[in-house]
């Protein structure tokens, strides 16, 4: 059973955004093939590199309500207290922040950390600083993204670009209604991404743990109901 579901994470469908370069690919391996040369096997490594990199298998977010989950796969290489981004409007006072670091290998597309609507997407240029060191929240290129949750609270996710990351994609609008666990974007190439914790609320991983994006539990706003 293991197996299989390693497999079905390898071999998932790509996004979207992975579409451009698996048809250049192709069609470089397509000239290679016909015209001979040396270019066939570069272009079917690279195909074969984009559909693992461009992965985007089916997630199972937990069903209780209150719940704020991972928005990236990847590891945890900070849990701080930070103000949110200025550029969002949420205030200058800290808050939890836990920093997820993606490497290449991992899946790079991001899923909203819990259900509400989209209030602020502020973009902000910036330097291609290694993410995984901790001034790239504040120094590097970032995409915003402000949530007002159905309790009422705020949190933000920040898609950051990396040292080789160099395109962030935002698929969700302001004013948008969004789901737990539902995918609103992807960077491609090794990047990083933060998310803010509602004021008060604290986090329950650390420094080192691995994510799964739209499944792992990284908050709750609300306590677990106790057994009966």
């Amino acid at each position: 059973m293991a197996l299989l579901q390693s497999l079905s994470m390898v071999l998932a469908p790509p996004h979207p955004a992975g579409r451009p370069f698996l048809l250049g690919g192709g069609v470089a391996a397509l000239a290679g093939l016909l015209f001979g040369g040396w270019l066939f096997w570069p272009a079917v490594l690279f195909c074969l590199f984009c559909l693992y990199f461009f992965r985007d298998p089916a997630r199972v977010p937990p069903p209780r309500p209150g719940l704020i989950l991972a928005p990236a796969d990847g590891r945890v290489v900070s849990v701080v207290q930070a103000a949110p981004p200025a550029e969002l409007g949420l205030g200058a006072a800290p808050r939890w922040r836990v920093a997820i670091f993606l490497s290449v290998l991992d899946v790079h597309v991001n899923r909203v950390p819990a259900a509400g609507t989209v209030t602020r997407i502020a973009y902000h240029p910036g330097k291609f600083l290694n993410a995984s060191v901790d001034k790239a929240s504040e120094e590097n290129e970032r995409n915003a993204i402000a949530l007002r949750l159905t309790d009422g609270g705020d949190l933000a996710v920040v898609q950051i670009a990396g040292l080789i990351a160099r395109r962030i994609l935002c698929d969700v609008q302001e004013g948008q209604a969004v789901e737990t666990g539902a995918r609103f974007g992807i960077i491609r190439f090794g990047s990083r991404t933060d998310l803010y914790l509602p004021e008060g609320v604290r986090p329950l991983v650390a420094e080192g743990q691995t994510m799964i994006g739209g499944e792992t539990v990284i908050a709750e706003t609300r306590p677990a109901p106790r057994p009966t």
